[in-house]
């Protein structure tokens, strides 16, 4: 399965040196403002080259401690922001600014078999994207619930389920914050995070988007 919806396409990328669009660079300085909650970790990944003239990714993973004192923390979940940026504007995303996300977390075992436990998740970003004041329209995805059994020498739980939301919308303005904040109630929420505010034991350090270039 391609990591990005099927509106995405290949495109060209500007010569490298070039002076990024005043509208890219103002997404990235609101990116760049936005601090996680202490139990997500932010960093900045290399962006997918050719989907778009400009393009600029965000990771981020939510890990808990191992049981025992001197195991390794155990990631739960982890996402992908990915803010892709055409000042020609482009037809299928009917706008200049597409942000595209993509979140995989563990989720519990009795979620596999909640016939609305898709449309739940899919009103997690839906309902977010209102809640945050994050201007978009032209939004679509998909959510998906795998159930795996693990057999022999292979470490791990017996059994697990994962659950995958990817999506992209189209930003109406420069302030992406808002989008991003957005995506990351929608990872804190498939993590089964507590409301902000409630500290988790053990919880991870705190992160922040950083605004780099997009070239």
């Amino acid at each position: 399965m391609s990591p990005y919806p099927a509106d995405v396409e290949r495109q060209s990328r500007p010569e490298r040196g070039a002076e990024p669009p005043a509208d890219f660079q103002a997404a990235l300085d609101s990116l760049a403002t936005v601090r996680a909650r202490p139990e997500v970790v932010l960093e900045d990944i290399p962006a997918p080259q050719r989907l778009a003239p400009w393009s600029h990714a965000i990771g981020a993973r939510v890990a808990e401690p191992g049981v025992l004192p001197d195991e390794d923390e155990v990631e739960i979940a982890s996402g992908r922001f990915i803010v892709l940026f055409d000042p020609a504007g482009h037809e299928a995303w009917d706008g200049t600014t597409r942000c595209v996300g993509y979140v995989s977390a563990v989720t519990d075992e009795s979620m596999v078999d909640d016939q609305m436990f898709s449309e739940v998740a899919w009103s997690w970003l839906t309902e977010a994207l209102v809640d945050h004041d994050a201007g978009h329209h032209a939004v679509g995805g998909t959510v998906t619930r795998t159930a795996s059994t693990r057999f022999g020498d292979i470490a791990g739980p017996e059994h697990s389920v994962d659950v995958e939301i990817r999506a992209s919308w189209t930003a109406s303005d420069t302030d992406l914050d808002r989008h991003l904040q957005a995506w990351l109630e929608v990872l804190g929420n498939a993590a089964g995070l507590p409301p902000p505010g409630v500290h988790l034991l053990g919880s991870a350090g705190n992160g922040r988007a950083s605004g780099g270039g997009g070239s």
